[in-house]
């Protein structure tokens, strides 16, 4: 009788465990405007000029990154080492995603030197544009990265900033080649 009571539990508990699966929701899939970010996979080395801003002093500054899909397949995720232009040497970690319920590209990066940024992206043929705001110095400035590809191994950047209801200045901009 015992035996007959514990088999019928274990058959019991066997189905509803079948019955819960059977309902779990599917698996979520990497949204389709990922793929554009593959581009960005790779080891890239990075060189331009930092002009002289509140960012801090003008000059050259050279750098490296490294890009690799982290498992799923949902963040692109890059490691990065930069040396120069007032900034001194230090390393970098970002991730690049895409919100799909806003249709934007995600950028988070976090450096060695304590700065934080998020940015929202959008891709226009060849171009990229990334667009935030930071505060520095007690206001809040905008700031706008773009990216255009030059070719399957290349790309020129730009970042730039503006005051509060002030126009855009460019701070930075280089060329990236992929290694």
């Amino acid at each position: 009788m015992i035996k007959q009571a514990s088999a019928a539990i274990l058959v019991c508990a066997f189905c509803f465990s079948a019955a819960l699966l059977a309902q779990a929701p599917p698996m979520p899939k990497p949204a389709p405007e990922l793929k554009k970010l593959d581009y960005f996979v790779g080891t890239w080395k990075l060189e331009g000029d930092m002009k002289a801003s509140p960012m801090g002093p003008g000059g050259k500054f050279t750098g490296a990154e490294h890009n690799q899909w982290m498992e799923g397949g949902f963040f692109l995720v890059g490691h990065s080492d930069f040396n120069g232009a007032g900034m001194g040497t230090g390393k970098g970690l970002a991730i690049m995603g895409f919100d799909s319920d806003r249709k934007m590209y995600t950028y988070q990066e976090y450096s060695s030197l304590g700065e934080a940024d998020a940015s929202l992206g959008s891709v226009d043929g060849d171009t990229w544009t990334w667009s935030n705001e930071q505060k520095m110095g007690g206001q809040i400035m905008k700031g706008r990265f773009s990216i255009k590809q030059l070719s399957a191994t290349s790309y020129a950047f730009k970042f730039e900033m503006a005051p509060p209801g002030g126009d855009m200045v460019t701070v930075m901009e280089g060329k990236a080649t992929k290694q």
